[in-house]
């Protein structure tokens, strides 16, 4: 499967992502995703899987070092001294010996992120995790991490799809060797219903979802579709059998003028203005 390397880790560019993936089906998602060929699982403490996604890792029969873990500490959690807590407490619902990406799930002006960072990068140090990252970071607070933090960072996770532009952080990420994560790449199911989208789908005799992701990882950005039938993550996983040519990325990448945010939590930041 494809990589990315960053920051001293490969990380498959097409991962599952398992936000609202109930418990009860969670454990056999994750081993069935695994057995059919997915090799990245991104969790959160937030999404309250992680044991689930622990034990579909032990049972999906894969060796875990071909296995790439990725998880969040959220944003309540992020001062010095209960960071490095709750990244073990992680570690401990998972049920592995180790995370293999470790992220600030946001930024929380309540703490000084020079702490935080220092903390992240002392798990990182002990062992817990093989690399360390963030979320939802606009690009000048990408820029400030990146200069503060004790350790690379390997990972920015933002929401992105083709309705929304992410220029600013996309060209941050690539200025500071810092890998860029899409989460809700499929815009939550909107891709199925665009004309242009689907146009491309029709052209390359693929689906909506692949053409999605496909355009992601030509951009060099980690996909991490969501799907709780094991039918639809084995779509998206294979997004690798076409290549989309510069006019068809052109015209999806133009979609980002209707500048669709599906994630704005009240505490977010400030975004980055669209391009």
């Amino acid at each position: 499967m494809n990589t990315v390397f960053t920051a001293g880790v490969e990380i498959p560019v097409v991962g599952l992502g398992v936000w609202q993936i109930e418990k009860d089906v969670c454990a056999e998602l994750v081993a069935r995703s695994l057995h059919i060929g997915y090799r990245h699982v991104d969790t959160a403490a937030m999404y309250r899987n992680e044991a689930e996604v622990g034990e579909g890792v032990r049972h999906s029969g894969v060796p875990r070092h071909e296995i790439f873990v990725t998880t969040k500490i959220w944003k309540d959690d992020i001062a010095e001294g209960r960071l490095e807590k709750a990244a073990e407490e992680g570690l401990t619902r998972l049920g592995l010996n180790h995370i293999d990406l470790l992220l600030i799930h946001w930024p929380n002006p309540a703490f000084p992120l020079a702490p935080s960072l220092r903390a992240l990068a002392d798990v990182k140090r002990r062992g817990l995790a093989r690399a360390i990252g963030v979320a939802n970071f606009t690009a000048p607070l990408l820029k400030e991490a990146v200069a503060i933090c004790p350790e690379p960072l390997a990972v920015n996770q933002v929401e992105y799809h083709p309705f929304l532009s992410q220029d600013a952080v996309l060209q941050t990420c690539r200025r500071l060797g810092v890998a860029m994560t899409a989460y809700s790449p499929l815009a939550q199911g909107k891709v199925l219903h665009d004309p242009t989208i689907r146009a491309v789908a029709d052209a390359h005799q693929v689906s909506a979802t692949q053409v999605a992701v496909r355009w992601l990882v030509q951009q060099g950005v980690i996909a991490i579709p969501r799907s709780s039938h094991i039918e639809r993550a084995a779509t998206n996983l294979d997004a690798f059998g076409f290549e989309q040519t510069q006019d068809e990325m052109a015209r999806i990448s133009a979609l980002a003028r209707s500048n669709i945010r599906l994630i704005n939590p009240p505490w977010s930041p400030r975004w980055d203005a669209a391009a």
